[in-house]
């Protein structure tokens, strides 16, 4: 070999030998690197392990408040033991950053005095030492306290992301800067071997060929390696935005969502199965069976261990939408739930777990139940509606007949004793047709703004009389003026009819309460409810301190002779007569109650516009005229009784069974003071029709109408159309007597 060869080749060995000694040290720079990457990555795991551990005293110390279970004083107190375990551990994995230990040594005894408060709320709450508890919330410590180790925990988590940034970043430059040398290096060698075949001129056109080939593989190789490293940063990329995404969505989801093994031990959960059901990660859902009572959809048939949910799907079914109600024994409502279910297998084809979404059903399942009461209530209104009118008519002749018979037997007492108790016997009959009509939202209200404040003290005193000395009154009345519109009649009967029921369900006495306020009924509240007008609400409030009512027993407590009493001692029309009521005044009723603790109803009532409206007086009784009245009453009955009864007070009077013969009569000129008639005639033509035929052939004719079923022919929101005057069936003589001259205007 040539000295020149021997210079070059000595000078390429020595710039190797620099070469292959930097790379060694920045290879050992770069495992050192490595390392320490390692220790941040460890370090952020324990960080994790103690911000769980941490999470899992909370929610074991939150279970144990809301169930008493020991199960969970016990992980409380597995877990409280390996707290400190692990803050000593942190602070071992931090001790090369004094900045890190100095805020962990500060959050240390934050978070073990979190945990102490925790124990000793459990402590208390074990002890129902309830004058503790109040103590111990009223300082308000614990959630401060977590709130601030949390933050600490994120200071410190932030701290290490920022350096495992860092020494990746150093060790991706590392890696970077010894693939430099490393080129370097076999750029040296190309180069050796040019200069070396330069000067020996030997190189055969084979090796040159040879060398052309390896350096265009080289290059080659290069390019695919740049090109996979590439591909490797974006699909990473793409990976890491995709779990954020599936992690967002996932937390955010309304459904429970609950991913569990083959035991049925939860190993993934949402938020939302937290709320819902009460599961989180690390249980096992053999506690939904031990803190609950399971049915089928229809409530009623329990669910056998076999069906439920989880079982079912570790057998490897696949269903959607199973219906179920969770009871839970803590008291807390129960939970109307569509479950769907999908298996999970593992490489081997076998079931290796679950995974169970739960949509929350109640609020859609109680909706529908509403609107099918509300349906059933109205159908219900609209038959006794129909019941009523023809059993008033009767009654008005009975009435009005006893009335009779009563005055003509002064000189015979035994006769008319029994007179009077078949008039009393038809009084009675009224009332109930009036207390199903008032169901049934067929009764002419007079509504006009009440002072509830006032009314209800005045109530509140006819009260203590009825109620008897065992009862004891109180009312809570919201200050300021308080204007409803509403028929205060109506009004003092729903709340006597409220507080006689109050005070069966209190047989050893007890405390009724009347309340006021004013609310409002917001938009979901509306939503939630079929009936109701979301707005502006004058609240009345009826509670008792008594037995309470059973859910089944509230769903039916509106319906039209429903009633726990025993027989005779209710007609089961008391809170049937105040929904009426209520519904139709424009407001809204609401049944509130738990067994053994008592009942709250409350009543929404429509707010009054202006100031509260002064009752009239009442007027003296009054005697007949001599005028002409035209009767137009299809029952033959009634017509012949109510003729009878206008003859005997000095009237003339003509009288038609239906529109088109009265038509006739007035056609012909037949005059007449006062067209009297009933609402619901036959024909084709109601009363209302009928009238307003006759004001077209003689305007400004005098009419009174009658009924004992008020349709929307005259009553309109409850209320009689303005300028309407009505007599309501079944009636006296002297009411008769009172509006005739009131109708015709002296």
């Amino acid at each position: 070999m040539i000295p020149t060869q021997r210079v070059i080749l000595g000078a390429g060995l020595a710039i190797l030998l620099i070469i292959t000694a930097a790379s060694i040290a920045l290879d050992v720079k770069s495992r050192s690197d490595a390392t320490w990457v390692n220790h941040t990555v460890q370090v952020q795991k324990k960080i994790s392990d103690l911000r769980v551990l941490l999470r899992r005293a909370e929610s074991a110390a939150r279970g144990f408040e809301l169930y008493r279970n020991p199960a969970f004083s016990t992980e409380f107190e597995s877990v409280h033991a390996q707290i400190a375990p692990a803050l000593a551990e942190l602070k071992r994995g931090v001790r090369d950053n004094p900045d890190q230990v100095a805020l962990l040594e500060g959050t240390e005894p934050l978070a073990l005095r979190r945990v102490e408060i925790a124990a000793e709320a459990m402590r208390l709450r074990a002890a129902n030492d309830q004058a503790g508890i109040a103590a111990l919330n009223g300082k308000a410590e614990g959630r401060g306290l977590m709130d601030t180790v949390m933050g600490n925990l994120d200071q410190l988590s932030a701290e290490e992301e920022r350096l495992l940034a860092a020494r990746s970043q150093d060790s991706r430059r590392t890696g970077v800067v010894l693939l430099g040398i490393d080129v370097a290096g076999a750029m040296v060698i190309l180069l050796l071997v040019v200069m070396v075949m330069r000067e020996s001129r030997r190189a055969t056109a084979q090796l040159q060929t040879s060398l052309d080939q390896t350096q265009a593989a080289k290059q080659a190789l290069e390019a695919a390696v740049a090109e996979r490293t590439q591909h490797l940063v974006d699909a990473h990329d793409e990976l890491r935005l995709s779990v954020n995404v599936l992690q967002s969505t996932f937390h955010s989801m309304a459904e429970a969502v609950l991913v569990i093994d083959a035991e049925g031990n939860v190993l993934l959960s949402n938020p939302a199965a937290e709320r819902m059901l009460l599961h989180r990660t690390g249980m096992n859902l053999r506690n939904l069976r031990a803190m609950s009572d399971v049915f089928h959809g229809d409530g009623a048939t329990p669910m056998q261990a076999d069906e439920l949910p989880s079982v079912r799907v570790l057998r490897g079914e696949k269903f959607e939408d199973l219906e179920m109600i969770v009871r839970p024994y803590s008291g807390n409502p129960p939970r109307h739930l569509m479950v769907s279910g999908r298996p999970m297998l593992d490489g081997q084809g076998d079931i290796s777990g679950a995974v169970l979404v739960y949509h929350d059903a109640t609020m859609s399942r109680e909706t529908e139940r509403q609107l099918y009461q509300s349906q059933k209530l109205d159908a219900i209104g609209k038959l006794t509606g129909g019941v009523a009118h023809d059993f008033n008519n009767m009654l008005t002749v009975i009435s009005g007949n006893t009335e009779t018979l009563v005055e003509s037997l002064k000189q015979q007492p035994e006769l008319q004793r029994i007179a009077r108790l078949i008039d009393d016997a038809a009084e009675r009959c009224a009332e109930l047709i009036q207390h199903l009509l008032a169901f049934a939202r067929r009764q002419p209200l007079q509504p006009r703004n009440v002072e509830i404040n006032g009314a209800i003290a005045d109530i509140a005193k006819l009260l203590r009389p009825t109620l008897g000395e065992q009862i004891q009154i109180e009312t809570v009345l919201e200050q300021g003026p308080m204007t409803a519109h509403i028929d205060p009649s109506r009004l003092t009967n729903a709340v006597l009819n409220m507080a006689i029921n109050a005070r069966d369900a209190m047989p050893n006495g007890g405390k009724l309460l009347l309340e006021t306020h004013r609310v409002v009924l917001d938009e979901a509240y509306a939503q939630a409810h079929a009936d109701v007008v979301a707005g502006p609400y004058i609240m009345l409030a009826v509670s008792d301190t008594g037995t309470g009512m059973t859910i089944e027993t509230q769903h039916k407590a509106f319906e039209p002779f429903f009633t726990t009493k025993e027989v005779g001692k209710g007609s089961g029309l008391g809170l049937s007569m105040v929904y009426g009521f209520v519904k139709q005044s424009g407001g809204h009723i609401k049944i509130y109650s738990e067994e053994g603790h008592g009942t709250t109803i409350k009543l929404y009532l429509p707010p009054g516009e202006g100031t509260a409206e002064v009752a009239a007086a009442a007027t003296p009784p009054v005697e007949g005229g001599a005028e002409t009245i035209f009767v137009v009453e299809d029952d033959s009955l009634v017509r012949n009784f109510v003729t009878a009864q206008l003859q005997s007070l000095g009237y003339k009077t003509i009288a038609a069974a239906d529109g088109k013969s009265a038509l006739d009569l007035i056609t012909a000129g037949q005059p007449f003071d006062l067209l009297f008639t009933d609402v619901v005639i036959p024909g084709g033509m109601s009363g209302r029709e009928l009238a307003e035929e006759v004001a077209r052939l003689r305007p400004g004719v005098k009419v009174l109408y009658t009924s004992g079923y008020t349709d929307n022919a005259i009553v309109h929101h409850g209320k009689l159309d303005d300028g309407v005057m009505l007599l309501t069936k079944p009636y006296r003589r002297n009411q008769l007597a009172e509006m005739i001259r009131k109708a015709l205007g002296t």
